[in-house]
């Protein structure tokens, strides 16, 4: 489960309600102060919000950039059915996406973690106009891996049986002590408060669906690599959901700018916010490069942290 470092919007992000063709959505937005470069649309993963990309608001504002992240449809503060999962397809939830880029405005740069990089990808797959970049974050080319597949199920299969108050409790009984530490990034929660209220406002056939389709996933690889929008592939130095030797894989299979920021795992945004604002920033700032200019990996500069390779080269000793 992610762990924002607070719930509440910093100075100069606005939390509201963004309205779409397709309802609204619960949204938080940081505008620049200065010259405004661009605007991302930030998707969150499964049983994480908004609230995950709070730490890169500011400094991806500082950089120029907007940055708008959504609750999808049934997470958090996003209303949603609590007992339809047809209506959490991957094709819905996608056209959700498509929705919310329009009433934002674009073109749009498009991240998506873990989850969020496979609706994002549905997305630019349906219609790849509204968006000038995709970047996937901790999100692999297909389901995760076979351990996060059988923590799925557990959770799938308490949700059949159980309220979403008593499936909190056996998650936090299961955790180890490690996991449930509020020091450190979650010093700011209140024992546990936000993340349990943030677990409770979920709807659980968005759960259901979205977790089944995190287990059943096609490689689609081959078909976003034919589109010509620029492409990010970022991730954390360790990650168990996605190994990182497969995204590196993906990265060279979509001609993609690779980073890996050092210290983080499955969720850069909130280990290591400040590289993975540097990393985001240094990939959107090239895909606006004017033609005959290299649009998508750095060429000039050594790796540092955060690690940004060319496609293809060799990524572990």
């Amino acid at each position: 489960m992610s762990r924002p470092y607070t719930f509440v919007p910093p100075a100069g992000v606005r939390a509201y309600r963004l309205d779409t063709a397709r309802g609204e959505f619960a949204v938080l937005d940081a505008v620049p102060d200065g010259f405004l470069k661009g605007t991302a649309l930030l998707l969150p993963g499964f049983t994480g919000s908004k609230e995950d990309f709070i730490a890169l608001h500011a400094p991806l504002a500082a950089a120029g950039y907007r940055t708008v992240a959504v609750d999808g449809r049934g997470q958090y503060e996003t209303g949603g059915p609590a007992d339809d999962e047809q209506l959490y397809a991957q094709s819905e939830l996608a056209r959700d996406v498509l929705a919310q880029a329009a009433a934002v405005g674009g073109p749009l740069h498009l991240l998506g973690h873990s989850l969020g990089g496979h609706i994002a990808r549905a997305a630019v797959l349906l219609d790849p106009a509204p968006f000038r970049s995709l970047t996937l974050m901790a999100s692999g080319p297909a389901q995760i891996s076979a351990s996060q597949q059988q923590r799925v199920k557990l959770l799938r299969d308490a949700l059949a049986v159980m309220g979403m108050n008593e499936v909190w409790d056996a998650i936090q009984a299961m955790e180890p002590p490690e996991e449930t530490d509020t020091g450190g990034l979650d010093a700011g929660l209140d024992d546990l408060a936000d993340l349990r209220r943030r677990w409770l406002a979920n709807s659980p056939a968005q759960l259901v669906a979205t977790g089944r389709q995190l287990c059943t996933e096609p490689d689609r690889v081959a078909e976003l690599a034919a589109l010509s929008l620029p492409k990010h592939v970022i991730s954390g130095e360790r990650d168990d959901t996605w190994p990182v030797p497969l995204l590196d894989d993906m990265a060279v299979r979509l001609d993609a700018r690779r980073t890996v920021v050092e210290g983080a795992e499955h969720s850069p945004n909130a280990d290591q916010p400040l590289e993975t604002a540097r990393a985001l920033a240094a990939f959107w700032d090239a895909t606006d490069r004017p033609a005959g200019r290299p649009t998508d990996r750095p060429t000039d500069r050594p790796a540092s942290r955060p690690t940004d390779r060319p496609a293809g080269r060799p990524t572990h000793e």
